[in-house]
């Protein structure tokens, strides 16, 4: 037999404990792998949308009755574009309508959210690709996200029921936001029609080059009461936290499955080598130097930590996959990247070498006269 083929058999000696040992690393390295797609996720779609080139202040009314944010008046959206520093503004008026009732209506799958808005003030959403046409304006005509299209199988042509009246679906858009890629936007006035209301639900406020944007949005808060103002850096920097509590539950969890994994691989090898204190002095005797053992008993704790990463690393892209798929909201898509598994495999090794170093030093001391001896 080979000297590597003897590394790969010898860990598979004793499936059982083997097996119990690989699934506690996998555990630890399929939750690494199943963060790091998510959080790899949510900074693609921060830095897709705020490279867009949309809007950069949103203003809403700050009452929230029921956690639906009241509306505002339109009246508002020449007054804000008359003040310094502010090159465009349009209102957007968004409604919720429920198109699956065997579903709970907080559901993402049984909710659609449709936006009105100007069909010429696309571009401070970020849609700015249309595959077809955008809609006409006071039409019953519709353009929808691509994941929504995706996920409920809509084709240009397809018609929606919009609070009762049909539109026709004209154009599918994809801007690659979290969320807007899973809404449909009609005509703010058709909208506003067959709602009956003639108020918005936020302003979108795009600043010129250069200008200050808290400065502005703080001028906008003191000029008119019950205003709430979000700029995109304030949600650039609040979604920044989420990943980095994100990044951070990932390092902690990474440290623990380097410890429990660790153990599980020390208790393994050791008790692997005390089996074979008798065939370690039997190899010494014929010859084999204490560095080819220690070689040998390191390279069989690898292969079993390797494995784990491979397994572990499957099971991660499962468990996220089936997250986003049956949890996941506004179009949210994993990304996948080489960091990831780079930091997955890497605690894998970790752990090999850790574990292992222990058993194989003192695999290489058995004295063989000793070892040759032992029952």
């Amino acid at each position: 037999m080979r000297f590597i083929t003897l590394i790969l058999k010898n860990p598979f000696r004793n499936k059982t404990r083997s097996a119990l040992s690989i699934i506690g690393i996998a555990i630890g390295i399929a939750t690494i792998v199943a963060l790091g797609l998510i959080t790899a996720g949510m900074e693609s779609s921060v830095q897709t949308t705020f490279n867009e080139g949309g809007a950069e202040i949103t203003v809403t009314n700050e009452t929230n009755i029921g956690g639906s944010s009241g509306l505002l008046n339109a009246s508002l959206i020449d007054e804000i574009k008359n003040m310094t520093n502010v090159s465009d503004v349009t209102g957007e008026l968004s409604v919720i309508e429920i198109v699956n009732t065997s579903l709970p209506s907080q559901s993402p799958l049984a909710r659609m959210t449709v936006y009105g808005l100007d069909s010429s003030k696309l571009n401070l959403v970020g849609i700015k690709d249309i595959n077809g046409s955008a809609y006409e304006e006071n039409s019953t005509q519709a353009i929808v996200g691509s994941y929504y299209c995706e996920r409920n199988n809509i084709s240009i042509g397809d018609n929606l029921t919009i609070y009762g009246t049909e539109f026709d679906v004209v154009g599918i858009y994809e801007t690659g936001s979290m969320y807007r890629d899973n809404s449909v936007y009609v005509s703010l006035n058709e909208l506003q029609n067959i709602t009956d209301t003639e108020e918005v639900s936020s302003i979108l406020v795009k600043t010129s080059e250069n200008a200050n944007d808290s400065a502005i949005s703080e001028n906008i808060e003191k000029k008119y009461e019950n205003i709430s103002t979000l700029t995109s850096e304030e949600l650039s920097s609040m979604l920044d936290n989420v990943i980095g509590i994100l990044d951070s539950a990932s390092l902690a969890i990474s440290g623990l499955a380097i410890i429990v994994g660790a153990i599980g691989v020390i208790n393994t090898m050791i008790m692997a080598v005390y089996e074979r204190t008798k065939e370690i002095g039997v190899l010494k005797s014929i010859g084999w130097k204490s560095k080819k053992i220690l070689i040998m008993i390191l390279g069989e704790t690898l292969v079993l930590t390797i494995l784990s990463g491979v397994i572990g690393s499957l099971f991660g892209i499962l468990i996220a996959e089936l997250g986003v798929k049956f949890f996941g909201t506004d179009g949210f898509s994993l990304v996948y990247t080489p960091q990831t598994f780079i930091l997955a495999f890497g605690i894998t090794i970790i752990v090999g070498i850790v574990g292992g170093v222990y058993p194989a030093y003192k695999a290489s001391k058995l004295a063989p006269t000793e070892a040759l001896r032992y029952e």
